[in-house]
């Protein structure tokens, strides 16, 4: 091999190599300025939880979920009283209620104990779901605890509503919107019938207007006042 063609080939190598080495030093130079110009990562923040929107229910439905817990304390309990209760969120339009109380009384373990159900975070209520009440004593002969038998609830809060609107609650809600509306269910033993109460005020007592309605059959039975 000649002295000439020796040089070049070893020429050709070198600018080959120095080629290379160059191209790896400004790649090397990229990374490190994009490294050096990115802010560091952020921690992702965790989503604040939405509060739950106040859940209503009619008073057959909330019933049923307090008949079992009932049951829970006592195998023979049954109700003697079904009622709606006020809170902030709730007016007791349409025959629902986000608070519901019902009674229970039971000859075995020789007491009546209510439960309530909730569907809302209101300052004014029990947290949501099943809560017991207090003990008390229990007098079968109490025309206040009527026992009555689950069969005979057939028609529902909202259909009770429904029929007081037709005898005067309408008008009533019209001239006073802000009036608001409670459910009593209980068992008149004078006529053998299970009634629902719809009841426009504040409770039972300052009521504007009380229509009464059958439970079992949804007829309307009277006005109270």
């Amino acid at each position: 091999m000649s002295a000439s063609i020796a040089v070049a080939k070893f020429h050709f190598s070198t600018e080959g190599t120095m080629k290379n080495l160059l191209m790896a030093t400004l790649a090397l130079a990229m990374m490190t300025l994009v490294s050096c110009s990115s802010e560091p990562a952020k921690p992702a923040q965790a989503e604040k939880p939405q509060p739950k929107p106040t859940e209503f229910q009619t008073g057959r439905v909330a019933f049923q979920k307090m008949f079992i817990a009932a049951h829970g304390w006592g195998r023979d309990a049954q109700p003697y009283r079904l009622e709606s209760q006020l809170t902030a969120d709730c007016k007791g339009r349409d025959g629902k209620a986000d608070l519901w109380r019902a009674s229970f009384a039971s000859t075995v373990q020789r007491g009546v104990k209510p439960y309530m159900w909730s569907g809302t975070d209101s300052s004014d209520a029990p947290s949501r779901g099943i809560s017991p009440g207090t003990e008390d004593a229990y007098n079968p002969n109490n025309s206040s605890t009527q026992v009555f038998d689950l069969n005979f609830l057939k028609v529902d809060s909202d259909k009770a509503f429904e029929i007081a609107q037709k005898h005067g609650g309408d008008k009533l809600l019209e001239g006073s919107p802000d009036t608001p509306v409670l459910y009593m269910l209980d068992w008149s033993r004078a006529t053998n019938t299970l009634i629902w109460h719809t009841i426009y005020g504040n409770s039972r007592d300052e009521a504007k207007l009380i229509v009464d309605v059958n439970a079992t059959s949804g007829e309307f039975i009277r006005v109270e006042k």
